[in-house]
């Protein structure tokens, strides 16, 4: 038996909660997106790969990111409520203000956190 690669077993595990978030069966999902029940089967549990032909395939069909696939699901920030704070500035006020965010997220890109 062949050895699971990292990446495999993370992909897999993420294909198989999004896949169930949505309710679908590995039968229903894999005719869904070609592939064979036994072969979605060994993706989601990490014992092979998914070429990227597929991969778009699941992230079409499941109207997700490749991203989360890979990272898993992430904590979004909630902008809504500075867009709408953003939104209020005169035209100067936001051009100001828009230079200091660029200024603040180059410098949190230089840091290690």
């Amino acid at each position: 038996m062949s050895e699971k690669k990292e990446i495999n077993i993370v992909i897999g595990q993420n294909i198989k909660k999004e896949r169930e978030k949505v309710g679908l069966t590995q039968d229903q999902f894999s005719e869904m997106i070609g592939l064979g029940t036994k072969s979605l089967s060994a993706v989601e549990r990490g014992t092979v790969g998914v070429s990227l032909t597929t991969l778009r395939k699941i992230c079409t069909t499941l109207s997700i990111s490749c991203d989360t696939l890979l990272f898993g699901a992430q904590e979004k920030n909630d902008v809504s409520e500075l867009s709408a704070r953003l939104a209020l500035l005169t035209p100067k006020q936001f051009r100001i203000a828009s230079d200091v965010m660029g200024n603040l997220l180059e410098a949190f890109a230089t840091t290690d956190e």
